[in-house]
């Protein structure tokens, strides 16, 4: 069952294009994470698809129901997590929770309602307090529980972690990771290791466009194969004698005497590598092979390399 889709959704801002021709469908129990530099589109994307923002042209469909033509019923299906998170300072956590609760209409038992996020978010400690005198990290807990509070099938969290500490992050994380088991959630975040620990598919957006989107222990592969090697001398060596190096494709200066070394033809170049100091009385202080990171894939679909 698809529970998300956009099909050819743009969006503009006066002349300014936020979306551009953008098509997605995310089926029920999926957890997919969705990267992009500041102004790529992801927070628009979810407000357009959350009914909160009208697209300029194309379609956003929620369990199949158009979110323009039936709003209402879009919003009871989705919980939502705003990027700025809006909170009202001057009320308790367990009044706010019960007073969204009441907005969705909902005719189950309003304080088991309000008790299971306040359990499930760890909120417990501060329940009794006001809005206001809680840490940024706590505000953001109650953020998430109002999007939870009428157990919706679907969640779209726009920076969920955002102001967490460490631990706090692992607990988010944990229950989110629980509530995909049954629900589909989106999330965007500008945490890498996030995507890999919690999602099992990310999509990156930049300039309004999505530019990938793949099972998250698959997305390195779309940016190709070659391999790359750091090496260390002990000698301070010159980028063009680096270059010249058959067996290399391409040179990067990462320390003052720090390499990036990208192989030719997808070889294993650590035994030239040592081969090459050797014949030159060149002393090799470091050598590895540099794995495919999230934060590299990233910069390269994004274009955002210095």
């Amino acid at each position: 069952m698809v529970s998300i889709e956009a099909i050819n959704i743009s969006k503009f801002y006066g002349r300014q294009k936020a979306l551009d021709n953008v098509q997605l469908q995310i089926s029920k129990g999926e957890i997919v994470g969705m990267l992009g530099p500041n102004g790529a589109g992801k927070s628009t994307l979810m407000r357009v698809l959350t009914s909160f923002l009208p697209p300029s042209s194309g379609t956003a469909l929620i369990n199949g129901i158009d979110v323009r033509e039936n709003p209402i019923e879009v919003r009871r299906l989705i919980g939502y997590l705003p990027e700025n998170n809006p909170l009202y300072p001057d009320m308790y956590v367990k009044e706010y929770l019960a007073f969204v609760f009441k907005m969705y209409k909902q005719t189950t038992n309003a304080t088991a309602a309000v008790n299971r996020v306040i359990d499930l978010t760890g909120l417990r400690p501060e329940y009794t307090k006001k809005i206001g005198a809680l840490s940024k990290g706590y505000r953001q807990r109650v953020g998430l529980a109002q999007a939870l509070v009428h157990d919706p099938e679907i969640l779209i969290l726009d920076e969920p972690t955002s102001g967490l500490d460490p631990n706090q992050l692992l607990d988010i994380r944990k229950i989110i990771t629980d509530l995909g088991k049954e629900k589909t959630v989106m999330l965007s975040t500008h945490i890498m290791q996030e995507v890999e620990a919690v999602c099992n598919r990310v999509i990156i957006i930049d300039q309004g466009r999505i530019v990938a989107d793949e099972p998250t222990a698959d997305l390195s592969k779309i940016v190709g194969k070659s391999l790359r090697f750091r090496v260390e001398f002990k000698e301070q060596l010159t980028r063009s004698l680096l270059a010249r190096l058959p067996f290399v494709n391409k040179v990067e200066q990462i320390q003052e005497k720090g390499w990036l070394l990208e192989a030719k033809d997808n070889k294993d170049i650590r035994e030239d590598i040592f081969q090459f100091a050797v014949t030159n009385n060149y002393n090799v202080l470091s050598l590895s092979r540099e794995e495919q990171k999230m934060e590299t894939v990233f910069r390269r679909l994004t274009k955002r390399q210095n």
